[in-house]
């Protein structure tokens, strides 16, 4: 059983021709500039889903800033989600900096949305405590969803992005709303390491997972052994980012780690179908 917590599809016209939504966009343009970044629509997701052996994975948008192409988006994951509702379970995307962000997250909740994430900023700069965010949170805490928010380690190579990220500000906002369950993108950018504390953060940590998103481009293998260490394999969540690298990368890690059973088990599935109620 494999399920993939973190993937991106969008709506074929953008597939078909990215250059004509760069404008006004420098967060598409910026990720996506780039004819080699891929683009895929919900149907090959689903081909790619038969393809890696993924019983079903949650898909996601992008943070558009331009309300138009948002809502469009939108429409498209939520037909995706009714056409194949055993294969895919969607999330809605925003930028949560921009006007309007916490209105359209409400309106997708109520449309039958499972949850929210990717929250980013690759192209701004959010206040130094992430007050955006908590509307947000407010809502997932609400509707009962998960909120997947991107995160990124703040030392280490430049790339693609990686946006401004302040470790301590995506702590304190998750330790403001304890009940919310908060989806760390990308290892949480190196917050696995303080599960290993004996006082307060590991009762922080109650309702916070970790997703494997991009690891084969950040990490060495070992870092699914050590994570699982740190805070639990019942935390970590399989997610691929894909189209960015395809499970089979992530699969062949997992192995190099030398994994129990059941640890592998945990991340690759059991623990993403608890989460959502699968």
């Amino acid at each position: 059983m494999i399920f993939d917590a973190h993937t991106h599809i969008f709506p074929e016209e953008v597939c078909r021709g990215r250059e004509n939504f760069f404008a006004d966009e420098p967060a598409f343009r910026l990720l996506y500039g780039d004819p080699k970044s891929r683009l895929i629509s919900p149907a090959e997701m689903i081909a790619a889903l038969a393809e890696e052996g993924v019983d079903a994975a949650v898909v996601s948008g992008f943070p558009w800033r331009t309300e138009r192409l948002l809502r469009r988006h939108h429409e498209v994951l939520l037909e995706a989600m009714r056409r194949w509702p055993d294969k895919l379970i969607a999330f809605c995307t925003v930028n949560p900096l921009e006007p309007g962000a916490a209105r359209e997250v409400e309106r997708c909740l109520a449309a039958g949305f499972r949850g929210v994430g990717e929250l980013a900023w690759y192209a701004d700069v959010p206040s130094e405590k992430l007050e955006e965010l908590a509307p947000i949170a407010e809502l997932c805490q609400h509707f009962k969803v998960p909120l997947m928010l991107h995160t990124n380690d703040p030392v280490g190579a430049q790339y693609p992005g990686k946006a401004a990220m302040s470790l301590p500000a995506v702590y304190n906002l998750i330790r403001q709303f304890p009940e919310v369950t908060w989806i760390l993108a990308h290892w949480g950018g190196g917050l696995p390491f303080y599960g290993l504390q004996k006082k307060e953060t590991p009762q922080v940590y109650k309702n916070v997972y970790f997703d494997t998103a991009a690891s084969p481009y950040l990490y060495r293998p070992a870092i699914y052994r050590l994570a699982a260490e740190m805070v639990g394999p019942e935390k970590i969540l399989f997610g691929s980012d894909y189209p960015l690298l395809p499970p089979s990368r992530y699969v062949k890690e997992m192995d190099e780690a030398d994994l129990p059973t059941d640890w592998r088990e945990m991340i690759l599935g059991k623990n993403l179908t608890r989460v959502l109620n699968l």
